[in-house]
């Protein structure tokens, strides 16, 4: 009898912990993202903290890399997110009303003969280029919809700045307690994981690391690629434009919005060549960097082969969105060591 009860005294304890446990998920599930980001940026720059912390007490120096990360990461981003909405409408109306400003050059002669496709696009060509106002026409019944999916793009981009700036409140309470929370979190893991938590641990510290730099190097490569490519097409300012990118390119599908608006720029301005020739630019050099550069470093840092960290960042952005980026490797080199582990074992009892 005794043991009866005190296997329904261990039940009640269990369902009233999950009970709490479930709760607390319910509560905290809005603000998911910014805590993992909040964690993600603490752990990034836990170095400079420590050495803001080696001059100054625990207090001030967290203040200063709130207001550091603050000046470096949310302001910049808003002024340009604000402006770019503002700009939509105004930038919209400028492409289709220059669009009956444009002069077609003539097709070459071998396009006609491409199977299927060919005739209907001479066709088509020849009479944009006898009246050239009949591409105002088609454009302008989606000008709504063209501008209605910026602003939709922008309004995200605005979303995620919010996610951002309670992330960086909660990381100035993460620098607060640092010490303790990753303490508790290194005694969990090694509670669950036992003699392979330090493994693990290091793999998801190597694949953040690995990230952080693989974002920031990339993002410097985009900068310069890009002002390469605009001093190339003619285009003015190409150092602050570069500039400008390798801050915008930490974002997911940031170098795009610098280089797609210059050759839409050259291309309604009568420069249909430097035109073409920019969006194939930044199509295969600038963001083929993205793609290429981006998990090299990962691999790198995370010690991971090339092929698991590609499979990893793409599926993790396709399904968790920016933090993919993150979550997508950790997750692909903590499966990996398991896998490992396990067969370790098996082959060891064999």
């Amino acid at each position: 009898r005794g043991y009866v009860s005190h296997m329904v005294e261990r039940i009640m304890m269990g369902l009233m912990l999950g009970g709490i446990a479930f709760g607390c998920v319910l509560i905290l599930y809005p603000f998911i993202t910014a805590l993992l980001w909040a964690a993600i940026l603490t752990f990034s720059t836990w170095p400079v903290f420590m050495r803001l912390r080696a001059s100054m007490s625990l207090l001030p120096a967290a203040l200063v890399m709130t207001l550091l990360c603050a000046l470096v990461l949310v302001v910049p981003l808003v002024i340009v997110v604000s402006s770019s909405i503002a700009d939509v409408p105004a930038t919209l109306r400028y492409i289709v009303d220059t669009v009956g400003t444009l002069h077609l050059p003539p097709l070459p002669a071998r396009i006609a003969h491409i199977p299927h496709f060919g005739p209907e696009i001479v066709d088509k060509w020849q009479k944009w280029s006898a009246d050239i106002g009949s591409i105002d026409e088609t454009i302008r019944p989606y000008a709504g919809r063209i501008g209605q999916s910026a602003l939709s793009a922008m309004m995200q981009m605005a979303s995620g700045m919010a996610h951002l700036a309670m992330a960086l409140f909660i990381s100035f309470f993460f620098w607060l307690g640092g010490d303790a929370l990753g303490n508790t979190f290194v005694a969990v893991v090694r509670r669950i994981a036992g003699v392979y938590a330090d493994r693990i641990l290091g793999i998801v510290g190597r694949t953040i690391r690995g990230t952080v730099y693989g974002i920031l190097g990339t993002a410097i490569i985009q900068g310069i690629l890009t002002g390469i490519g605009f001093a190339i097409a003619g285009i003015s300012s190409p150092v602050l434009l570069g500039a400008i990118t390798a801050f915008i390119a930490v974002l997911p599908i940031g170098a795009p919005l610098i280089w797609i608006p210059a050759a839409v720029f050259l291309l309604l301005t009568h420069h249909p060549g430097w035109g073409i020739f920019l969006l194939l630019y930044g199509t295969i050099i600038i963001s083929g960097a993205d793609h290429v550069i981006r998990p090299m470093f990962i691999a790198r840092g995370a010690q991971m082969p090339y092929l698991l960290t590609v499979l990893g960042v793409r599926g993790g952005v396709l399904t968790f969105g920016g933090l993919g980026i993150f979550l997508g490797p950790v997750l692909i080199g903590v499966g990996r060591v398991s896998i490992s582990t396990v067969a370790s074992c098996i082959s060891s009892r064999s």
